[in-house]
């Protein structure tokens, strides 16, 4: 099993657990590193959408950066026992949501509740590249109204695998490659 550790902020260092079996690949340290240290300037205090969230591992970083909450969205029961239980290892009660349901469901019913976001982190499984069509298409489309002014959405894919430039009002204005991964970030235009 990969050992996952929280880079910086309250819970520095502190051990995080992965789901088990290959369901889930864990954003590696170094790329949440990369990720967090472009996204510093815009964490504190902010609404932390967590799509795909395996572990917790990027959500958790988030909060212990800053972010005033954690949304984790993820379908698979074994990796939300995951999620709760590193937040119970970390000791954290409170400022995040857990969401048992497809990123795709989330992000309606939070659109149709009326919700904002600063930050949109998603990660779906490589192979299931239909995943970032859609849920892309959904919050640069009907579900824009989650996005709060001047938010971002983050989407790690593989590198080898481009997504688009525009997703509806979506635009890609920076793509970061790190080993065989890559992160594309994306605002309203």
């Amino acid at each position: 099993m990969l050992a996952m550790r929280v880079i910086a902020g309250k819970y520095r260092s502190r051990p995080l657990s992965a789901p088990p079996g290959r369901g889930t690949r864990p954003t590696s340290d170094r790329l949440r590193e990369t990720l967090f240290n472009v996204l510093a300037p815009r964490i504190g205090g902010a609404i932390f959408l967590d799509l795909y969230a395996g572990s917790g591992a990027v959500g958790i970083e988030a909060l212990s950066r800053g972010a005033q909450e954690a949304i984790f969205v993820e379908p698979a029961a074994s990796a939300l026992r995951t999620i709760r239980a590193n937040l119970s290892a970390l000791k954290i009660h409170s400022g995040y949501a857990l969401e048992s349901t497809s990123a795709a469901a989330a992000v309606k019913r939070l659109a149709a509740q009326g919700r904002e976001a600063n930050i949109v982190f998603l990660d779906p499984p490589y192979e299931h590249a239909e995943e970032y069509e859609l849920v892309l298409g959904f919050l640069g489309g009907s579900c824009s109204g989650l996005l709060a002014e001047d938010a971002i959405v983050i989407a790690e894919h593989a590198k080898r695998y481009e997504l688009a430039e525009h997703y509806g009002s979506l635009h890609r204005y920076r793509t970061l490659l790190q080993g065989d991964a890559g992160l594309s970030f994306y605002r309203v235009e």
